[in-house]
């Protein structure tokens, strides 16, 4: 007991460790504060992040700039995370797909941004911001699809890693060219990557920088469904709907609950997970739904 306990100790002494090597070095390279990068990128405009919610607790993302095969300028990463928060505060929403404009995904930053935010400082802080914008985005309480018509690339396909489900046109190619770049993922998709497919089939990605298709995609787990649809944004978009529609059919808050204890599994260790589904599940025991449910159930003989 006492030979456990002493391990248990330097396991956590071992875990503080690292953290506060992480805060020392992320310290280090980010001395602009929150302010300075947003006027930054405020000063690359271009393209637009489109927000639409409906009635029935869907909404859709569009990655809006086809002149730059749906690049992210400066003003679109800003414009991403308030669109992100207007999710956040939407309280009848069930389900999000993010989709690209005209045919294609998007093919990650814009270059001329990154050109001029290409010092340490500004890199690190700009890195910053879209872990954090993508992060939430995961974390949102509506389940999330992105939609992958024709090419996801680079920081277009760490977005896709952002999301619950991927869906993939046959047409569709995810692919992690950051390597060709000279860097690796660094808005939290190589982390993300890993939970999906795995240490190893991630390392072929991003090593290899390969191509994903539909087919090996869906071999992997990255891809969770092919959608063979006939020409047209509209048609996609249809398919990914009814795709989706399957999981938040019902009440938003049994929904909403559901997306919470999912991602308190994946993100917590096992005794606080436990804790965050007992806390969730309180708050539907007894609610309207679960009322509802029993009324119509009748009893076992």
């Amino acid at each position: 007991m006492v030979v456990c306990s002493a391990v248990r100790f330097r396991l956590i002494q071992s875990r503080s460790a690292v953290r506060f090597e992480s805060r020392n070095v992320r310290s280090s390279h980010t001395s602009l504060s929150a302010g300075d990068i947003r006027e930054k990128l405020r000063a690359f405009p271009g393209g637009s992040i489109d927000l639409k919610k409906r009635e029935s607790g869907m909404a859709v993302i569009t990655i809006n700039n086809p002149a730059r095969m749906n690049a992210f300028s400066g003003s679109m990463m800003l414009e991403l995370e308030e669109r992100v928060h207007e999710l956040e505060t939407w309280s009848e929403g069930k389900g999000v797909i993010v989709q690209g404009a005209a045919g294609t995904f998007c093919s990650g930053s814009d270059l001329n941004a990154v050109r001029a935010i290409s010092n340490p400082q500004d890199g690190m802080k700009m890195c910053e911001f879209m872990q954090t914008t993508l992060t939430r985005l995961l974390r949102l309480p509506l389940i999330s699809v992105a939609l992958v018509e024709g090419k996801a690339l680079g920081g277009g396909a760490e977005l896709t890693t952002a999301c619950d489900f991927r869906l993939m046109t046959s047409c569709g190619v995810i692919q992690f060219v950051h390597k060709q770049m000279g860097l690796v993922p660094g808005w939290g998709g190589a982390s993300r990557l890993v939970h999906i497919v795995g240490s190893q089939n991630s390392l072929k990605l991003l090593a290899g920088a390969k191509k994903v298709d539909p087919e090996f995609g869906k071999q992997i787990g990255l891809v969770d469904e092919v959608l063979h649809c006939t020409s047209g944004e509209r048609n996609t978009l249809d398919q990914g709907e009814q795709w989706l529609s399957q999981f938040i059919k019902g009440p938003e808050a049994v929904i909403r609950a559901v997306k919470r204890v999912v991602l308190s599994g994946r993100e917590l260790p096992l005794e606080e997970a436990l804790t965050a589904e007992r806390n969730v599940f309180g708050t539907v025991w007894g609610g309207p739904a679960n009322l509802e449910a029993l009324a119509l159930k009748t009893k076992h003989k």
